[in-house]
């Protein structure tokens, strides 16, 4: 199944796109001369590919490839309302004049947002992109269609829940992130009713599951239904990026709630100009060194 689709606004497909792919290594989401994103649909998995010659055009296989095609105005960013948005910083209104094609795309999937976002709760993407690409690889299903070797659907909320503790520890997963993962297996079919509700009360809906608190359901937010508003509280990097690239000095998270406040209901949108301006955090040590869940 295919469609083109003429967007009506500046469109930058790749700059869309990005927040979706998890590392380099991302086995559900493969960029060459277009993008290829996998999926667990409400019809079954799909894959989809997005190029951009003119128009955009989009292929889709599988079960969901109707849904994926129905949704692809919303996944590039149709559904987005920019105009209140006002720049307060330099940065930011450089940054938005020279990428007028960024957007907040909304996938309309909470699954598949949710499963890798606890997997980056407190360790760093190193560990967390490792133990996604595993539990893709192992549990997922192959992308319908002609998709890339090694393409793959993550896995479903049932496949979640029959990994067994050997398993997760394969897999490079703590128990906090397990228990979290499983707590939300068991009730995703009420927790994609997050991305109908939208805004905090979508938010507040994932943190009613135990293990998923403001930092899991803003990533949550941001992709699944492009929440403008959904900053990353509690990050262990956020707070002193956007310090350094608004002020020129670290901040912590209630600095940067003031810092952003002027933004609001548009929060998210500023600190996403903040992350393609170029601007860059001091280093001053060490980075982290992954911890391998696997070796304890």
């Amino acid at each position: 199944m295919s469609r083109t689709w003429r967007p009506p606004f500046p469109l930058d497909v790749a700059a869309v796109l990005a927040p979706l792919r998890r590392g380099a290594g991302d086995v559900a989401h493969h960029v060459d001369d277009g993008v290829w994103l996998t999926a667990n649909t409400p019809d079954g998995p799909g894959t989809l590919r997005v190029t951009r010659p003119d128009d955009v055009v989009a292929e889709a296989w599988g079960d969901g490839a109707a849904w994926l095609l129905d949704g692809l105005p919303a996944l590039l960013g149709a559904d987005d309302d920019d105009a209140a948005f006002v720049a307060h910083h330099p940065l930011v209104a450089t940054t938005r004049r020279r990428l007028p094609g960024v957007r907040l795309g909304s996938t309309g999937r909470v699954w598949d947002a949710l499963l890798p976002a606890v997997l980056e709760q407190k360790v760093t993407l190193v560990e967390a992109h490792r133990s996604y690409r595993e539990l893709c690889t192992r549990f997922g299903t192959p992308a319908p269609g002609p998709a890339p070797t090694g393409l793959r659907v993550p896995p479903t909320p049932r496949a979640v829940l029959a990994i067994t503790d050997w398993e997760w520890h394969r897999a490079g997963v703590d128990g906090a992130r397990r228990r979290a993962l499983v707590a939300a297996a068991q009730v995703a079919h009420r927790l994609e009713a997050a991305a109908g509700l939208r805004g905090a009360a979508g938010r507040a809906l994932l943190c009613k599951v135990p293990g998923i608190g403001p930092w899991t359901a803003a990533e949550v937010a941001q992709r699944a239904w492009g929440d403008a508003d959904a900053v990353s509280f509690g990050d262990y990097h956020l707070a002193g990026f956007v310090g350094w690239a608004l002020l020129g000095r670290p901040l912590d998270d209630d600095g940067m709630a003031e810092v952003l406040a002027p933004y609001a209901p548009q929060r998210h949108r500023a600190v996403r100009y903040l992350e393609l301006s170029g601007a860059r955090k001091p280093r001053f040590g060490p980075r982290f060194s992954p911890r391998d869940y696997r070796a304890m």
